[in-house]
């Protein structure tokens, strides 16, 4: 890579953008962030628009099923202020580097067009089809030049495996089959099987992301997984409104620590997240080994069942990765009473009495506590996002 070029990550949230300089090590072919980040809050752009709603999501997949996009003017101003705090999140980041030309990958939520540079379905926020072109322009507008157009928009997701794998830091990087489960605003699932990553998009046919799947009360195990919905599913039981928490600055990990101080609605909020997650993870690993077990019913009651076939059965995760929020709460003092060593002994429970896996493979999970990690990366979708501008740029 030419030195004149500076490789930034961009992950795009619901309320706000964070760019970062991403570094490469030629010797070591390594990848890592730089210092400097730049984060905007939508809210911060003049034009923002505080109540704007989004078109139900099944109108959004009807109108992109039929080619018909209805983009309102209040939608496309929304999308104009996404668009703008991005510009000013890569701008403040390279203040004083502005010589260089950008290398630019993006994470952001949402279904992505065909050619993957725009957003035609998101839940919470406007649709901006054109998305990869408008940043472009606004750029070019300010003087700043990029070394190759924006190749593609990924998912947080899949950018949290490559982050995982060619970081430095990466914790898929010395295994051959690892699985991640990143808990921020929503929920990251991730894999690592043979070698390679392979996207949950691509092994659609035998596993289901997390969000995708529900439990006995029709809940869906995004809201276990992700800081936003421990912090939802602690409200509703404290009798308090989300907006209240976060003025009180409440969340996921202050309701660790009123758990641990036996507040009867966080410690209730706890049981449920252990008895989730370790249903969860449960899941994972029968999967892998022996193929889909229908331990979950799903959301979208059309969903097709996994197969129970697929190319990986009889391998073992060697790794199970905590991240974002939830990794941090896994790891913390106070997360370590109500979280973490209650979530081991319930999944070793599950993996000891478990009648998808042959009793002689029980051996590889005898002590579960070693192979859970969490991960030592920050900002993972942003690194990953940078990683993949130069792969795809260099190395496809």
């Amino acid at each position: 890579m030419e030195s004149n070029i500076l490789i930034i990550g961009i992950d795009g949230g619901a309320s706000k953008v964070s760019a970062w300089p991403v570094e490469f090590d030629q010797k070591k072919r390594m990848f890592s962030l730089g210092d400097h980040k730049g984060e905007i809050s939508y809210g911060t752009i003049p034009g923002y628009l505080p109540n704007f709603k989004p078109v139900p999501v099944t109108g959004q997949l009807q109108e992109r099923d039929n080619n018909d996009f209805q983009i309102s003017d209040d939608e496309e101003q929304q999308g104009a202020v996404y668009v703008e705090a991005c510009a000013q999140a890569i701008e403040n980041v390279i203040k004083g580097q502005e010589d260089k030309k950008l290398l630019i990958g993006i994470g952001m939520p949402g279904l992505k067009t065909p050619d993957q540079r725009g957003i035609e379905v998101v839940a919470n926020g406007p649709r901006i089809p054109q998305y990869c072109d408008l940043l472009e322009e606004r750029l070019r507008i300010q003087g700043i030049e990029l070394a190759n157009p924006i190749k593609r928009m990924g998912s947080d997701a899949d950018y949290c495996g490559i982050g995982e794998n060619f970081s430095s830091d990466g914790l898929f990087r010395d295994i051959d089959h690892g699985y991640y489960l990143g808990g921020g605003t929503g929920v990251a699932d991730a894999m690592k099987l043979n070698g390679e990553l392979v996207p949950f998009d691509q092994a659609k046919s035998w596993i289901a992301k997390t969000w995708e799947m529900k439990n006995r009360q029709s809940v869906s195990l995004e809201k276990f997984a992700s800081a936003g919905g421990i912090q939802s599913l602690y409200a509703q039981k404290a009798g308090r409104s989300v907006s209240e928490l976060n003025e009180a600055g409440i969340y996921p990990m202050q309701i660790a620590e009123l758990a641990e101080k036996d507040d009867e609605a966080a410690v209730q909020t706890f049981v449920e997240v252990v008895e989730n997650i370790s249903d969860l993870l449960f899941e994972r690993i029968s999967t892998l080994y022996a193929g889909w077990q229908n331990l979950f019913d799903f959301v979208n009651a059309s969903k097709p069942l996994p197969n129970k076939e697929h190319p990986y059965q009889g391998l073992h995760f060697q790794r199970i990765i905590l991240g974002q929020r939830l990794g941090e709460l896994f790891a913390s003092d106070s997360g370590s009473g109500v979280l973490a060593q209650p979530l081991v002994h319930s999944l070793q429970k599950k993996l000891n009495g478990s009648t998808h896996i042959k009793n002689s493979d029980i051996a590889e999970y005898r002590d579960i506590a070693k192979y859970i990690k969490t991960s030592k990366l920050r900002e993972a979708p942003a690194l990953g996002a940078g990683i993949d501008a130069f792969i795809s740029t260099y190395e496809s």
